[in-house]
């Protein structure tokens, strides 16, 4: 089957381009008639990720599973029994997602694939009439995350980019509300971590499945032969695929440094970083420093081996806001603030701005029904963020200090490097 193009313009996407990189919230198209009161919702990828993500939608008296979808035949019956011995019915088994959007009475999608499907799978569900939920990092490439931005207003659907943390608690919003009172002072710096495990592997067997698809698999990806490492929970390791760790992670910490400060993307990016400890057939860095320049703001992301010196006790990932009247620190569930060096327990607290978030899926699934307002971490929030991340990466890749033209979303001079900014899919697949 070929997958046709969606004759989107680059006048199209290039017009659309100053009001997306902002929207968060954004009123939908009213539909002929919402979904009943249970939402028909089908999970397209249900391996670690895909199941932990259908317990959780499993627990929504509103969502009745109408489908799984996998490559890999162990992990459908996997999740199909899953849903009958939890719920008490079998939903419909699918190895080929293209069928699967042919069902109308399915409502939503949830997109668990890995990163170099996400763009295909998202936009062809979305032209399919689907809302759609899809996980971080957004994109491939920059270029797949603004044709999913762009079909996201077209058809108008809801959609959510996986990144829970943004929905999580209070923590996040309490940063925000903290770092756009000015009780810190100008920031001037931002620096996040994220802390690496060097062991990689996943269970896979020297040999391909006989009940994995691989070739389906790879899709758009350029062949290659099967490795145990290059499908399932280790896939990112490979520029095939995705940006390594250091990809994985940046929509979750990076989220709060966009949203405290409204970040759009850096004037300049450089990157610096090697493969120091991991010795195996992967190819992305296990240590990277990126630097992202802004008027009057430098912003870093470190895939490093361990905390920055001085904050061991806040764990594996982090972001550190450095102001002209204080610091903070924060993780996924807390946040310190220092001035002059010294902890402060007793900081003025401004008032809460930002409502309480009902839920990461709540939030989506409420959307849906109401088909009026958008989700806050929308796949065009979730292209803003990503991008800064795949810019970091193409950085690494050059070996240069880039220049950022976000209005083209080209950079400046540099058509070496402008090369990764998409890719050529492999036959029959495109976009």
């Amino acid at each position: 089957m070929r997958e046709e193009s969606s004759g989107v313009s680059r006048r199209v996407f290039l017009g659309a381009a100053a009001g997306l990189a902002t929207v968060i919230h954004r009123p939908l198209i009213a539909q002929p008639s919402a979904p009943s009161d249970q939402i028909q919702l089908a999970l397209i990828g249900v391996g670690g990720m895909g199941t932990g993500r259908l317990k959780e939608f499993m627990t929504h008296p509103d969502v009745r599973i109408a489908a799984i979808c996998d490559v890999d035949r162990r992990h459908r019956a996997a999740a199909i029994a899953l849903v009958q011995s939890t719920l008490g019915y079998a939903p419909a088994g699918e190895g080929d997602f293209r069928r699967l959007l042919t069902n109308k009475t399915i409502d939503a999608v949830a997109i668990q694939t890995p990163d170099h499907w996400h763009a295909i799978t998202a936009v062809r569900a979305m032209e399919a009439g689907k809302d759609v939920f899809v996980e971080k990092p957004l994109s491939y490439s920059v270029a797949e995350g603004r044709a999913m931005a762009e079909a996201s207003l077209r058809h108008a659907r809801v959609t959510q980019m996986g990144n829970h943390i943004h929905n999580t608690g209070r923590n996040y919003r309490n940063v925000v509300e903290l770092v756009r009172s000015g009780s810190l002072g100008r920031i001037h710096r931002v620096q996040c971590w994220r802390t690496w495990d060097s062991a990689l592997t996943n269970g896979e067997p020297a040999t391909r499945p006989a009940e994995l698809d691989y070739d389906f698999w790879l899709g758009p990806a350029p062949r290659r032969d099967y490795h145990p490492l290059r499908s399932h929970r280790t896939f990112r390791n490979f520029w095939d695929y995705s940006g390594g760790t250091f990809i994985d992670f940046w929509c979750h910490i990076m989220d709060v440094a966009v949203w405290a400060l409204d970040l759009g993307a850096p004037r300049t990016v450089s990157a610096v970083g090697g493969r120091f400890v991991v010795n195996d057939v992967t190819e992305t860095p296990d240590t990277l420093e990126a630097m992202l320049e802004y008027p009057n703001l430098l912003v870093s992301f470190s895939l490093r081996p361990a905390p920055p010196p001085g904050f061991a006790h806040m764990g594996g990932i982090g972001c550190i806001f450095e102001g002209s009247e204080g610091t903070l620190v924060t993780n996924y569930g807390t946040h310190e603030v220092y001035v002059k060096g010294k902890r402060v327990e007793d900081i003025a607290r401004p008032a809460q701005s930002l409502p309480d978030s009902p839920g990461h899926l709540r939030e989506y699934l409420d959307a849906i029904k109401a088909r009026t307002v958008e989700t806050t971490c929308n796949v065009r929030y979730g292209h803003r963020l990503t991008k800064l991340g795949l810019l970091s990466n193409i950085a690494y890749r050059t070996g240069r200090r880039l220049t950022w033209d976000d209005s083209k979303e080209r950079f400046i001079g540099d058509s070496d490097a402008d090369r990764y900014l998409s890719r050529k899919f492999r036959k029959p697949y495109a976009l």
